[in-house]
C-alpha cells in the first residue's frame, strides 16, 4: 500500500538538492517506461538460426527484447517458459514443419523438436496462460505451415451414419460436408486454433525458403522499413512482397464467433493438463453421446487419451467411475459399434474394436469375434499389402490364430498370394509355402505382399532360405533379382549354405544392380562366415562397372578385407 505524504511535513531542502533529487526521479522513471515498452521477441529455434538472427539484427534493442523458448538438452523446455510465466507479443519459430504433427530439425546433434500437441496443450491450458495472451504476430518458417489443405478426408461412412440416425439422405450428406469443413485439421485451421484471437500469422502455403534464403527476403523488408510494422498486429503488404516469389501466406487465428471456436473448445478438453483423468474421460463420454458422425472426428484423440491411461490411473475411484459409465451405456456401445463395422478404412474398424475393448464395451473373446470378421471381410473382398499388413499386425501376438479354421477358404487351398498371405499371419503353415514364392514374382501386388508378409514373419528356417535364394538365383530379370535381394537383405541371413548361393550369383550377374544388392545382403548377415581371399578376389575380379560413386560392394570388400 502506498500513502501520500502531507506537504506540512516536508521540511525545506536546496533548491540544488531538490532538483538532483527530481532528476533522477525522472531518469528511473523514463527508464521503467522504456523497459516497460519493450516488445518481446519469443524465438523459438529448433533448426536455423537465420530468421532470429536477422529479427534481432534490424530490430533496435531499446523497443523489443528477444527470448529463446529453446532450451538445449531440456526436453520439457516449453513447460519451463510455461512456469516462467513469459509474455510474448511476437513469435518467430523456425524449423522444418512434417506438415502434420511437429517442426523439427535436421541439424546434426540437434535433438529439440516441437510438438504442434506441445503447442495446443501450452494454447489450451491454464497453467500457461501467458505465453500467447498478448500475441500480435506469429512467424511461422516451415514448409506448409499454412497449407489450407485438409489432412483429414472424411468419407462416405460419415453420411451412412447419419442416415442410420434417422436424418434424410439429402441432410446425412449436407451434414457430412458441414463435419468435413470443419475437421478437415488442415495445417492452417490447425495454426488458427493454436493462436486464438491472434490477429496476424505469417506462414507457408507450400514449400519455406530455406534459412538463409528466408533470412536475406527479411532483410531485404527490414531495410525498406519493415520493422516499424513489426508487433503492430497488422498484416504487411510489404512483407508479402519481400516473400512473393516464395509461397508465403497470412492469416488470423480464430475469435469468439468463428466457427472453427467449437473445435479449439473440443479439442482443449483433451490438451488442456489442468483437466483431471476422470474430467476428460467424462468429456469422453460426452462425445460417444453424440451421433457418431459427429464422435468421429475426434477417435484419434480419444484413442490416444484412452490408451494413455495407466493401471494407476484405471485404480483411481473417479476414473473407474467415468470409466463404468461409458462400458454401461448400451446405446453408445451400439451406435459406436455399428459405425465401426461400416468404416471404409479396414484400419479405422481395427482400431476403433480395440478402443471399445478398452472402454469395456467388448471382452477378449467378443474384440476376437469382430477382429475376426474383419478379417474375414477382406478375404471376400480384392486384396492388397495393405491387408497384409493389417492382418499380420493384428496376430502379431498371435491372438487370432484360433480363428483360422472360421477364415479359412472352402477351397483346398488359397486362390491368391494375398489370400495365402492373410491366411499365413493368421498362422497357416501351407499358406506361407505360397507366399515365399511370390519374392520374385513379376508382379508387383504379388512382391509387395510377400515382402510385407516377410516383414512380419521372418525367414528363420534354413530350408526356407536355400529355396528362397536358390529362386533368386534362377530369376533371368534383373530387376526383379534386386528387389527380391533388397527384400532378403533384411532378414540378416546366416545360413552358410543360402551364402554361399548368393557368392555364386555374384560372378554371373548380369547388371551391376544386382551385385550391389547381393553385397546389401551380405554387409547385413553373417558375413564373416565367407571371409576369405577367394571371395575378396571374385568381388574384385567379377564385378561389372557401375556408375555413380563407392557403393555397398566397396564396403564389403573392406569388411571382409578387416576380417
Amino acid at each position: 500500500m502506498c500513502f501520500a505524504p502531507d506537504p506540512t511535513t516536508i521540511a525545506p531542502v536546496k533548491s540544488a538538492a531538490s532538483f538532483g533529487l527530481l532528476a533522477s526521479l525522472l531518469v528511473a522513471g523514463w527508464t521503467h517506461a522504456a523497459f516497460a515498452e519493450k516488445k518481446t521477441v519469443c524465438t523459438i529455434t529448433v533448426n536455423s538460426a537465420d530468421e532470429k538472427e536477422t529479427f534481432r539484427r534490424y530490430l533496435p534493442a531499446d523497443k523489443f527484447r528477444f527470448v529463446e523458448l529453446v532450451e538445449r538438452g531440456r526436453p520439457d523446455w516449453l513447460a519451463s517458459a510455461c512456469e516462467a510465466r513469459t509474455r510474448c507479443d511476437v513469435l518467430v519459430i523456425s524449423g522444418h514443419y512434417d506438415g502434420r504433427d511437429e517442426f523439427y530439425s535436421d541439424q546434426p546433434g540437434v535433438s529439440e523438436f516441437l510438438p504442434v500437441e506441445e503447442m495446443e496443450r501450452a494454447s489450451c491450458s491454464k497453467s500457461c496462460s501467458t505465453l500467447f495472451s498478448q500475441l500480435k504476430e506469429v512467424y511461422l518458417f516451415g514448409c506448409n505451415t499454412l497449407n489450407p489443405e485438409a489432412l483429414k478426408r472424411m468419407s462416405s461412412e460419415l453420411a451412412r451414419s447419419l442416415v442410420r440416425s434417422g436424418h434424410s439422405v439429402a441432410d446425412s450428406e449436407r451434414l457430412a460436408r458441414q463435419i468435413a469443413s470443419l475437421h478437415g485439421a488442415s495445417s492452417r485451421d490447425r495454426m488458427r486454433l493454436i493462436f486464438e484471437d491472434v490477429p496476424v500469422i505469417y506462414g507457408f502455403s507450400a514449400k519455406a525458403p530455406v534459412g538463409p534464403v528466408a533470412a536475406s527476403m527479411l532483410g531485404g523488408y527490414f531495410r525498406a522499413g519493415g520493422g516499424g510494422e513489426v508487433a503492430s498486429g497488422r498484416a504487411s503488404a510489404r512483407l508479402l512482397g519481400h516473400f512473393a516469389s516464395s509461397s508465403m501466406a497470412v492469416s488470423g487465428g480464430i475469435g469468439r464467433s468463428d466457427a472453427l471456436e467449437a473445435v479449439r473448445k473440443d479439442v482443449c478438453q483433451f490438451s488442456d493438463d489442468g483437466l483431471e483423468p476422470a474430467q476428460k474421460l467424462e468429456f469422453v463420454h460426452q462425445l460417444l453421446d453424440r451421433e457418431t458422425a459427429g464422435m468421429r472426428p475426434y477417435f484419434g484423440r480419444i484413442e490416444k487419451y484412452v490408451g494413455s491411461l495407466t493401471d494407476a490411473d484405471r485404480r483411481r475411484l473417479d476414473v473407474a467411475l467415468a470409466l463404468d459409465g461409458i462400458a454401461r451405456d448400451a446405446d453408445a456401445r451400439e451406435r459406436y459399434l455399428a459405425f465401426a463395422r461400416d468404416a471404409d478404412q479396414p484400419t479405422i474398424r481395427a482400431r476403433m474394436v480395440k478402443v471399445a475393448r478398452e472402454l469395456g464395451w467388448l471382452s477378449s473373446d467378443e474384440e476376437r469375434a469382430e477382429l475376426t470378421a474383419l478379417v474375414r471381410d477382406r478375404l471376400a473382398g480384392k486384396l492388397t499389402a495393405a491387408d497384409v499388413e493389417l492382418a499380420c499386425s493384428l496376430n502379431d501376438r498371435h491372438e487370432l490364430d484360433a480363428a483360422l479354421p472360421a477364415v479359412m477358404p472352402a477351397a483346398a487351398q488359397p486362390a491368391s498370394v494375398g489370400e495365402a498371405a492373410v491366411l499365413a499371419c493368421l498362422g497357416s503353415a501351407e499358406a506361407r509355402t505360397l507366399v515365399l514364392p511370390a519374392l520374385t514374382s513379376p508382379r508387383d501386388a504379388e512382391f509387395e505382399m510377400a515382402q510385407v508378409y516377410l516383414r512380419h514373419r521372418p525367414l528363420s528356417d534354413a530350408g526356407e532360405l536355400r529355396l528362397v535364394t536358390a529362386d533368386i538365383a534362377n530369376v533371368a530379370d534383373p530387376t526383379i533379382q534386386v528387389r527380391a535381394l533388397d527384400a532378403l537383405a533384411g532378414q540378416h541371413l546366416s545360413d552358410p549354405e543360402s551364402l554361399e548361393e548368393l557368392t555364386r550369383l555374384y560372378p554371373v550377374a548380369l547388371s551391376p544392380n544386382v551385385q550391389v544388392a547381393i553385397a546389401g545382403v551380405l554387409l547385413r548377415s553373417d558375413y564373416e562366415s565367407i571371409a576369405t581371399p577367394e571371395i575378396v578376389q571374385t568381388l574384385r575380379e567379377s564385378r561389372l562397372k557401375a556408375d555413380g560413386g563407392p557403393d555397398f560392394v566397396d564396403a564389403l570388400i573392406r569388411r571382409l578385407e578387416a576380417n
